[in-house]
């Protein structure tokens, strides 16, 4: 590496971001408030998470999966004819330089075939139609939904 001037790495690193964009960009969704709510092996979780779109474009979220689930859906609960009931939906939509909430009672991320335990943290990967992967950190909490519930 001895001899190599700035130039040359600049044109290095310019050469990088155009055979691999995504290197060189960053990721314009982050999240905050990731969680599990963890109840039996038997019963399925509901993960929680907001996440934010720093980006002038709306970006589509398509889908979650992670080890500590059989399988992971996106779902949204919705009441019909009085009936309260679970809906899985495709995808969703982060709003340009806004926020998308999955929260009790509404959008969530269905964990069917739980493997956790409370007080431990899971990772969720996150598949975007428009932007890179993100894999985020979910704590696991018990059937309250705080820190240290069995």
């Amino acid at each position: 590496m001895r001899g190599i001037g700035l130039a040359t790495c600049l044109i290095g690193v310019s050469l990088m971001a155009t055979l691999c964009p995504a290197a060189a960009e960053s990721n314009p969704i982050t999240a905050n408030s990731a969680w599990f709510r963890y109840l039996l092996p038997q019963i399925p979780a509901g993960g929680f998470v907001t996440l934010h779109n720093t980006s002038a474009t709306d970006i589509v979220l398509n889908g979650v999966q992670t080890a500590a689930c059989g399988m992971a859906m996106l779902h949204r609960s919705v009441t019909r004819s009085g009936v309260d009931r679970m809906v899985m939906v495709n995808h969703v939509t982060i709003p340009a330089h806004g926020v998308f909430r999955f929260s009790p009672g509404g959008f969530h991320i269905m964990c069917m075939q739980p493997k956790m335990t409370p007080g431990t943290n899971v990772t969720v990967s996150f598949s975007f139609r428009n932007a890179p992967d993100l894999a985020i950190p979910f704590k696991v909490y018990g059937a309250d939904g705080k820190p240290g519930a069995k």
